[in-house]
């Protein structure tokens, strides 16, 4: 079985996270899911790089790397999935698709609403317990103190 391994960014802007709509591609299973944006680690690559220039190359967007949020693994029938998604932040929400087809920046709360990509459904389930006190100002703040 094919092993794939991936970095995705959990991008937040003030309350809100920006979730990402894929187009129809190979398999049928996570065509038009949503997901959060990121793409495979190339040789020689760290992961942090490697999600910096996916984020530049998929949406021309330049995101602050915050911290490691969670690594999922998930087997498709196609192949074998790990993820490892970082709480990401910007100064902005101007960004170009280039690779998607829709976007939304929701709240904690919606995140829910949308069907999601199989894997990262693990990474909205651990935001979802860990809503964000709106109350925090700082990025680091919204997470560090809710975890544990």
């Amino acid at each position: 079985m094919k092993q794939v391994e991936v970095v995705a960014a959990i991008i937040q802007v003030e309350d809100r996270f920006l979730c990402l709509q894929r187009k129809v591609g190979k398999y049928d299973y996570i065509s038009l899911k949503y997901e959060f944006p990121g793409g495979k680690i190339e040789a020689g690559e760290s992961q942090q790089q490697a999600l910096k220039r996916e984020i530049r190359e998929e949406l021309q967007y330049d995101i602050q790397i915050e911290q490691k949020f969670l690594t999922v693994e998930h087997q498709y029938p196609d192949f074998q999935l790990r993820m490892h998604s970082y709480l990401c932040s910007a100064s902005d929400t101007n960004f170009t698709l280039t690779e998607h087809i829709d976007w939304q920046w929701l709240k904690v709360s919606q995140l829910d609403r949308l069907d999601w990509a199989a894997a990262d459904i693990p990474i909205v389930e651990k935001l979802m317990q860990r809503e964000i006190s709106p109350n925090s100002t700082k990025y680091e703040d919204r997470f560090i103190s809710q975890s544990n």
